[in-house]
């Protein structure tokens, strides 16, 4: 091959050819950018690393705190408290009698008829009773009768005395003088004069004896015509009370039965007291306990619409073992006659109180088992459990008599989420009665 010419500016001293020191020249830029293009991704890998180590750490914090659950809590506070109930009551009369006959009779007269008025002591009908009249005349008869005979035994008695007086006499005189000359008097007519003064001793106590039976006989003939005549007094049927006749039952002719020896009999007048009326309220078993004379009442009348205020007058202070209520009776003045018995009323009444109950919403009480509980957010906010025992409860709220203390956070809703030791974000929440509620965290 023909030799290459020599070029200006080239150096050969290294002995090698020009063309070949270029190529390696060349070789060792691209190694070196090669190298360097290395070390740069190295160092970007560590930063994207490292970037990546930090970002790692903040997210586990972050999920560290979002992994606590926000408990709602409500705050116990003292507030009054009171159970309303609210029940239908029926207006009754303050007294209702049924008028029936002490004896039996006929109806001779009847003076009222329904809706009459009467006063205390008014005649509302007569009987007819011939029988009865007999026995009254005869009753009266004897007590004349009776009172005669013993006339005629004071007079017994009055001459049994005079007798006895003068035979008496004659005794003691013949005793002094045979007292004073022995043997004047034959001892024999002493005898007989003794004897005679004895007798006649008792026939004056016989004679008092008479007239005592007698007078004992003219109290049992004035017991019999007393008898008669109180029978006689029923033959007028009276009014015991003022009032409004509810019922007629018989006319003038009817045969009336004694109320006294017959179960069925009829009644002649039906008559109710309306200037007061009762209104009878039944009282569920669970409330009754807390019923107490002069508890006020709202009284809304649903025929007439009108709205009352009245206050417990009585109560039964037992239960009806048929209904399991206790009836309650508030006395409601009816001077105008606006109301009548047999109405309906809607009754409010606050039967159950607290002044100043300590108070949580009843969500946040957990009633399933024997012992009531809360949770309370402690110390850390970690939850505790709490019995308590329960006041007075009301739809919303429920009184706690021992277990929590003023400003103590319990957990307010869904207490089954929840769990003793666990720690909580507590919120505060207002509950209301469907147990939903809003509020800002703490």
């Amino acid at each position: 091959m023909g030799s290459y010419p020599e070029s200006p500016g080239l150096d050969f001293h290294d002995g090698r050819h020009p063309f070949h020191t270029g190529v390696h020249n060349m070789c060792k830029r691209i190694s070196l950018l090669l190298a360097g293009f290395v070390v740069l991704s190295a160092v970007a890998s560590l930063s994207v690393v490292g970037c990546k180590g930090n970002h790692s750490q903040s997210g586990g914090d972050d999920e560290s705190a979002q992994s606590v659950p926000i408990a709602p809590v409500a705050v116990a506070a003292r507030v009054p408290l009171s159970n309303t109930l609210n029940v239908a009551g029926e207006f009754i009369p303050f007294q209702e009698v049924e008028l029936h006959a002490k004896v039996a009779g006929y109806i001779r007269h009847i003076y009222v008829d329904i809706g009459d008025k009467v006063k205390t002591g008014q005649v509302l009908a007569t009987l007819d009773i011939p029988e009865l009249t007999a026995q009254v005349q005869g009753a009266d008869a004897g007590v004349r009768q009776t009172r005669e005979q013993i006339v005629r035994a004071k007079s017994e008695v009055a001459r049994a005395k005079a007798d006895y007086a003068a035979i008496h006499s004659g005794a003691q005189r013949l005793q002094q003088a045979s007292n004073a000359r022995p043997g004047l008097v034959a001892q024999q007519e002493l005898d007989d004069a003794l004897a005679k003064d004895r007798a006649a001793a008792a026939q004056v106590d016989s004679a008092k004896s008479a007239l005592s039976a007698t007078e004992q006989a003219l109290g049992v003939s004035q017991a019999q015509q007393q008898h008669f005549s109180s029978l006689a007094d029923y033959s007028r049927i009276t009014a015991p009370f003022s009032g409004v006749i509810t019922w007629r039952y018989a006319d003038t002719g009817s045969l009336i039965q004694a109320g006294t020896s017959n179960a069925n009999a009829m009644p002649v007048v039906k008559l109710a007291q309306v200037n007061v009326l009762r209104l009878r309220i039944p009282v569920p078993e669970s409330l009754a306990g807390f019923v107490r004379d002069g508890d006020v009442a709202t009284i809304r009348i649903q025929a007439t619409g009108k709205t009352l205020t009245g206050k417990v007058t009585r109560n039964a202070a037992s239960l009806d073992t048929s209904t399991r209520t206790m009836p309650v009776e508030i006395d409601i003045q009816n001077g105008d006659g606006s109301l009548t018995p047999g109405m309906y009323a809607d009754v409010s009444l606050n039967v159950r109180r607290a002044g100043n109950a300590l108070a949580v919403p009843v969500q946040a009480v957990d009633q399933s088992g024997e012992q009531p509980f809360v949770l309370v957010v402690g110390k850390d906010s970690r939850l505790e459990k709490r019995n308590v025992k329960i006041g007075v409860s009301t739809a919303n709220l429920v009184g706690i008599l021992i277990g929590l203390k003023d400003g103590d956070q319990v957990v307010a809703t869904n207490l089954a989420m929840f769990h003793a030791g666990e720690k909580v974000r507590p919120q505060r929440t207002t509950v209301n009665v469907t147990g939903t509620g809003t509020g800002d965290a703490d």
